[in-house]
């Protein structure tokens, strides 16, 4: 018996489409990248607000506003527009704001700009989400947000000249970090922002909403070019996380490691690599696929992976796509099928399936762009990034273009847009 018969036969197309579990409905089911509509139970006549956010489903500013309209239940459009950093932006968009800054609103057909000042526009309209963001607390709050983004992008983004240059911005970042501790040990609840009247309060307010997406990325960043374990490092941001990980507003939007790590340095000018031993083990288990287990999510649901939906969802998004994803891919698209089933067999299956010879590369080309939520959740990713890597590695140790850090034209919507 031959060392071939160790590996499964690639399923077909067909075969594999058995195992699709579709996604929930976009417009009235939970929070998710894709609608263009959200109601939450309302008729489409009610709807005042167009969200103006980014194809991508990355940009942080575009993530505080979408969070605080899902949590607040406010029915809204989406209308997406491509960041710079990934392709060229929408002349319609630039005709509405010629600025062509993200995110914009439309309410009652007015433009608002600016992520605070949207959130000020929506609250003057539908009420606060939790304590106002014209409340003192808030105020204090939003003033620690922003010298712990600045004490995050000294440290991230400025190259040290000598260890305890490093060192001294390490220590200021998390002196910030502490502050952001302290605050949160003293709410009666797990919110940052909770209406004081409920401190039970199951929906953040919208001081969370403020700090939710650079702490999201400043966790990802620094374990990956400083090796800082920001979650072990500071126990009660890492119990914020973990109660936020517990609603599907939050999980809807939440990015992963990779998509951070990556998509960061042309958006922040770049990002400084501090190596020691911890950051090249952790950069090296991002890459791979192999994430970083509950230092990047905790959430992990019993049920879904035994019924393999992380699995069966990323198979349905790759199925919708995979004419694109093989389009676009530098192996030629042909030669790509087969590849491609294997690491889909693999991964529903469980068992190695054996690509093509010279497929690497093309399979890891593919393992470095899913991007996260955009293309589907995180354990999704997780999931098929691994599978990917494994198939790949029975190929070789081939790898695929290497990822830009002056811009993400590779990460361009554009064609599965326009599909």
């Amino acid at each position: 018996m031959g060392i071939q018969s160790t590996f499964a036969k690639a399923l077909s197309w067909e075969e594999l489409s058995r195992f699709v579990f579709e996604e929930p409905d976009l417009v009235q089911g939970p929070t998710n990248p894709y609608a263009l509509l959200r109601l939450f139970g309302q008729d489409e006549s009610s709807v005042r607000v167009t969200l103006y956010r980014d194809n991508h489903a990355w940009c942080p500013y575009c993530q505080k506003v979408w969070l605080w309209l899902e949590w607040k239940q406010i029915p809204y459009k989406i209308k997406k527009v491509t960041m710079r950093c990934y392709g060229n932006k929408e002349s319609w968009y630039l005709n509405k704001v010629p600025s062509g800054m993200l995110p914009a609103i439309e309410i009652d057909n007015q433009v608002i700009t600016e992520s605070d000042d949207i959130l000020l526009a929506l609250e003057n309209s539908f009420g606060p989400l939790g304590l106002s963001m014209k409340h003192q607390k808030v105020l204090k709050l939003r003033n620690l947000e922003r010298k712990l983004f600045y004490a995050w992008c000294m440290w991230l983004c400025r190259p040290s000249l000598f260890k305890q240059q490093e060192r001294k911005r390490k220590e200021q970042f998390q002196i910030q970090a502490g502050e952001m501790e302290k605050e949160l040990l003293s709410t009666e609840g797990a919110w940052l922002g909770a209406d004081s009247s409920n401190s039970n309060s199951i929906h953040p307010g919208s001081s969370d909403v403020i700090f939710i997406p650079y702490v999201e990325r400043m966790n990802a960043s620094l374990a990956y070019y400083k090796g800082f374990k920001l979650r072990e490092e500071h126990p009660a941001i890492n119990k914020w996380l973990t109660e936020l990980e517990k609603l599907s507003e939050y999980l809807g939007t939440q990015g992963d490691m990779h998509t951070h790590s990556h998509d960061l340095p042309p958006q922040m000018g770049g990002c400084w690599i501090d190596q020691n031993p911890d950051q090249q083990k952790i950069s090296k288990q991002i890459d791979s696929g192999e994430g970083l287990g509950e230092l990047e999510t905790t959430f992990s649901s019993e049920k879904l992976q035994k019924e393999k939906r992380p699995e069966a969802l990323a198979l349905y998004r790759v199925i919708k796509h995979k004419e694109r994803i093989k389009k676009i891919n530098p192996l030629d698209q042909e030669f790509l099928d087969q590849p491609l089933r294997a690491a889909l067999t693999t991964m529903m299956l469980g068992k190695d399936c054996k690509p093509e010879k010279g497929s690497a590369a093309g399979l890891r080309y593919i393992k470095d762009r899913i991007s996260v939520p955009r293309d589907m959740p995180l354990l999704s990713a997780r999931v098929f990034r691994q599978a990917l890597e494994k198939t790949a590695n029975i190929d070789g140790p081939e790898q695929g273009l290497s990822i830009s850090n002056k811009d993400r034209f590779d990460q361009d919507p554009k064609p599965f847009i326009n599909s």
